[in-house]
């Protein structure tokens, strides 16, 4: 079993930035790959950003390409999604999931556990 926690959202201004941390319980986190997802009110939860358990292989949404970046430190099983750039459509819940068998995915029937989600509102 598997517990995941996100912290860091909040509310901020079109250009600015905010670090999410998701904390995940349980002693085998390093093996397993990581994503982000969001989900705006009334449209379907999307994929953002991914790493591989070893964190050397990430990949991201063309939408925040260039302007996002996962990361994950493995001694206090902690993965991050740097923001920055942001903009009014980056408002969202945004969820960590871990994956427990195989590699890196994009789909969100891919993961196995979710955490509650932690709000990032952008205003213009």
């Amino acid at each position: 079993q598997v517990q995941l926690v996100e912290s860091g959202g909040g509310l901020v201004q079109a250009g600015g930035s905010l670090r999410l941390s998701c904390a995940a319980s349980g002693r085998t986190f390093s093996s397993y790959a990581m994503g982000w997802f969001r989900q705006a009110p009334g449209k379907e939860r999307e994929f953002v950003a991914g790493v591989s358990w070893s964190g050397t292989t990430t990949y991201y949404a063309d939408s925040v390409k260039g302007r996002f970046t996962i990361s994950r430190d493995n001694a206090v099983n902690t993965v991050y999604l740097q923001m920055n750039s942001l903009k009014p459509e980056d408002t969202a819940v945004y969820y960590c999931a871990a994956r427990v068998f195989g590699g890196l995915g994009y789909r969100a029937d891919e993961y196995n556990y979710w955490g509650q989600g932690t709000q990032a509102t952008v205003s213009s």
